[in-house]
């Protein structure tokens, strides 16, 4: 009885299986190889999707300039000049008003209490930051906003006037406005608005 015992025992032994270190290895590296490819996936997406806190706080600075621009006159003259009210086109201004120069003149800013922007098209061009501003400002004040460090505006504009959708409008009387505004994490947004100019005076 015994010696059955020991015999049933030496078999199952015998016939008992498992992995050889050949393919122990082989297995670490696949599934070493396939974690590699899963977090550098991961990683990828997460560095190149934008926070969305980043998100809506760069659509707000957006909506905001692009309101700001938009809400300005806009005359043929510079509405500093006396002519601005009654001029029906830009041969009437004493001081014409280019719509995709900048500030006229260009000692206007938007911080300025003696000389702001006055004009819709005094914001072609305009940045944030700047030599005047160190962040986000708000209008009238060159302390950066707290907690809108690493935001950047900028402005640019063209007149569309005379082609397209605005064929019947005359060419610089369509100021198409492009904001454009990047944040942390990748966040990035452009709006675009147009402006027409409402004969004679603003």
């Amino acid at each position: 009885m015994g010696n059955f015992i020991k015999k049933q025992h030496y078999c199952q032994s015998k016939n008992a299986s498992g992995f050889s270190l050949v393919e122990l290895v082989v297995f670490i590296t696949i599934v070493s190889v396939t974690l590699a490819g899963v977090i550098g996936a991961l990683s990828y997406m997460v560095g190149h999707s934008a926070d969305p806190l980043a998100r809506k706080q760069t659509l707000a600075i957006a909506e905001s300039i692009l309101q700001e621009a938009m809400q300005m006159p806009f005359t043929y003259c510079d509405p500093d000049d006396v002519n601005a009210p009654t001029a029906n086109s830009a041969a009437d201004c004493t001081v014409a008003q280019n719509s995709v120069t900048g500030p006229v003149p260009n000692t206007e800013s938007r911080y300025s209490a003696t000389e702001p922007l006055d004009n819709v098209a005094d914001y072609a061009g305009f940045s944030m930051p700047d030599a005047q501003c160190a962040g986000i400002c708000r209008v009238g004040d060159v302390t950066p906003i707290t907690g809108l460090t690493g935001y950047q505006v900028s402005v640019s504009m063209a007149n569309v006037g005379g082609a397209g959708s605005f064929a019947g409008v005359p060419a610089n009387d369509a100021l198409q406005i492009t904001v454009t505004v990047t944040g942390p994490a990748n966040a990035r947004v452009t709006l675009t608005g147009v402006r027409f100019r409402y004969a004679p005076r603003v």
